[in-house]
């Protein structure tokens, strides 16, 4: 178990200390939970009123923060409490799981495929033909990866997730359990003869550089040409990207929302979570689409809409207090 003193953990976040404890600490914990030897954080004025019961002996604090820590207590003072306390977090994270071989002598892989230096491949996987995995990539067991597909190096990809063919995935990524990423997208016509036509899904998918795609979410390929991940964009668990979508830079989905097909995102755009995005519809860099939103026409950027029919986050407003306001009169 790792500890450190008060001064070790401000070496890192570069914030201002205020008092000061003899305690070491050996992990973080929710401020309600903490006990003398953990650090934790105080992200809201809010919570200052939890301080006085936490246990705690140092908390990494907003700047902001009206109280004092107390004896042989600690704040560390920070422009952000909640981006520094990701550093700390950093700091306790316990080590990924060992690989006691490089490449398990039950993963497959095929003849064609070219594996860069210091891959991990985990028992169980599957490797297909010409596809290319660059240095340090690390893929947990029971993954699949098909043809023709190119891996980033250092990207992690962890198991049960399955990659289809011809799907190009960037560096620096992260794929939690069970992603799917290349499935068909969701194409069918009326058919005199079959009912349901199937119409093939041709495209492939690719995902950028530090991109976080969380578990059992699905990106489905392009009915033709790609379905695009833009660099950094932070996807939750149980999300799903239509075929032929794009999404900009640095967009946040949350969990149970979706894009389906043929939606763009321009850069930084947010997603709360069980939205949903109708087909064609653009939303504009910076716009943020409220939880449980669905989006039927373009969003200008910038903009915050909320509801069903999402309509201005404003005027969403106004109309609950109406309802409201007549539900009770």
């Amino acid at each position: 178990m790792n500890t450190y003193t008060l001064q070790q953990i401000n070496a890192v976040i570069n914030g201002v200390i205020e008092g000061n404890t003899t305690n070491t600490i050996n992990s973080p914990e929710q401020l309600e939970l903490a006990q003398a030897n953990q650090i934790t954080f105080i992200g809201n004025k809010k919570y200052e009123k939890l301080w006085q019961d936490s246990k705690a002996s140092v908390a990494v604090v907003n700047d902001d923060i009206a109280i004092a820590p107390g004896d042989n207590r600690a704040f560390i003072k920070v422009k952000n409490a909640d981006l520094a306390m990701s550093q700390v977090l950093e700091l306790f994270a316990p080590a990924p799981p060992v690989f006691e071989e490089d490449i398990h002598p039950s993963a497959i892989i095929h003849a064609t495929a070219v594996i860069g230096n210091g891959v991990k491949i985990g028992a169980g996987t599957y490797i297909g033909a010409n596809t290319t995995i660059q240095d340090n990539a690390v893929i947990y067991p029971n993954v699949t990866i098909l043809d023709d597909c190119k891996i980033g190096n250092n990207t992690v990809i962890w198991s049960g997730t399955v990659i289809r063919e011809r799907c190009t995935i960037g560096s620096h990524t992260i794929l939690h359990p069970n992603c799917t990423i290349g499935a068909d997208g969701f194409g069918f016509r009326q058919c005199p003869q079959q009912g349901l036509a199937k119409v093939p899904q041709i495209g492939n998918v690719v995902i950028g550089n530090r991109v976080e795609i969380g578990s059992g979410s699905c990106v489905d390929r392009g009915k033709f040409s790609s379905t695009i991940i833009g660099d950094g964009c932070k996807i939750d668990n149980l999300v799903q990207i239509g075929h032929n979508s794009v999404m900009g830079r640095f967009c946040i989905m949350a969990g149970n929302s979706g894009l389906a097909g043929s939606v763009t995102l321009g850069d930084g755009v947010v997603i709360g979570g069980s939205a949903s995005i109708k087909d064609h519809v653009t939303i504009g860099s910076g716009a943020t689409v409220g939880a449980g939103s669905g989006v039927t026409c373009d969003v200008a950027p910038g903009k915050t809409v909320l509801g069903y029919p999402a309509v201005e986050g404003r005027l969403a407003l106004k109309q609950w207090a109406i309802l409201k306001k007549m539900a009770t009169s």
